[in-house]
């Protein structure tokens, strides 16, 4: 029991980040009940957006407060009742939704071990532009293509290419061995939740072995490099911030 030792994958650093299950403590979340939520990303780490884990029991259900926040939410297992902006579905294990700022939303009905990861942010207009409107789809309808022309990784962009949205939410798959092309180093941050398999992740100067359950943020140029390793698969759920000027 490492743990018992002060043990831990897990590190906090200026412009990256590496939470396990294991770091996991629960908060208090307006609007949502019967169900544990953790805050593993957000504005006090040194990110502009926030990302949450929930995990619902059997009574478990979400009404968030309408606010000036729009949400991207992943369901990893489970079902529910949503309802986004007026529109209703049922979904399962992987759908996922947008939500616009200012528009209501909810899951209900909710089976027990439901598991739903959030992103957050505040939206930021373009002149011209008009924001978008809510999503409710399947990931599994989503065309992956090639990264690339690499077919060992395979990107599937959830959300429309569209300057109305100010971030985007991206599904990456590996296949064992497949990696990164290059060190990227960016404008964007980014918030990851490893679904499956394992890797090594590259951020700034340290590699982290990572696996599924793992969230990883990136800061702004914060260079960063992936390789999935071991026999299966691998794959990650990501969010970055696009579509906005320079200055």
């Amino acid at each position: 029991m490492p743990e018992l030792f002060g043990h831990t994958r897990a590190r906090v650093a200026a412009r990256h980040a590496l939470l396990t299950p294991d770091n996991h403590v629960n908060s208090v979340i307006p609007g949502i009940t019967g169900a544990t939520a953790v805050i593993l990303i957000n504005e006090a780490m040194g990110a502009r957006f926030a990302q949450l884990l929930v995990t619902f029991q059997g009574d478990g259900q979400a009404t968030l407060p309408v606010g000036d926040a729009q949400t991207f939410g992943y369901l990893q297992r489970g079902s529910g009742l949503l309802a986004v902006d007026g529109q209703k579905k049922k979904i399962r294990g992987g759908w996922y939704f947008y939500v616009p700022a200012g528009a209501a939303w909810s899951l209900t009905s909710v089976a027990p071990g439901t598991q739903l990861t959030l992103f957050q942010k505040k939206y930021v207009s373009l002149a011209g532009v008009a924001a978008p409107s809510a999503i409710i789809a399947d990931s599994a309808r989503v065309p992956g293509k090639p990264f690339l022309g690499d077919r060992a990784a395979n990107l599937q962009v959830l959300l429309p290419d569209e300057a109305g949205f100010d971030f985007a939410v991206n599904i990456f798959a590996y296949a064992p061995g497949g990696h990164l092309p290059f060190v990227e180093i960016h404008a964007m941050e980014h918030g990851l939740l490893m679904l499956d398999g394992q890797g090594v992740y590259r951020l700034e100067d340290s590699w982290y072995p990572v696996q599924a359950g793992d969230v990883v943020w990136m800061g702004p140029f914060c260079p960063q490099w992936f390789v999935a390793m071991g026999k299966q698969p691998a794959r990650y759920l990501y969010y970055k911030d696009v579509h906005r000027p320079a200055l």
